[in-house]
């Protein structure tokens, strides 16, 4: 099988562009929404609590206690 080394250089030269352009466009989307909106934060012993008895409960049913 001949392969034309100028069409495997305009192939990888292609591939190459649209990852870059792919990368760009996640990168400013990254920007965007990160300045909007900062991290929750979780402050309230409250919600620590109430996140931890979630979780204990989700794993007594994963561990099939509740019979």
């Amino acid at each position: 099988m001949n392969v034309d080394p100028k069409v495997v250089a305009a192939i990888s030269s292609a591939v190459g562009l649209y990852l870059q352009a792919e990368q760009e466009v996640l990168m400013a989307q990254g920007q965007s929404t990160r300045q909007a909106s900062p991290p929750p934060v979780m402050s309230s012993a409250f919600s620590l609590a109430g996140r931890q008895a979630a979780m204990n409960v989700r794993w007594s049913w994963q561990m099939r206690l509740p019979r």
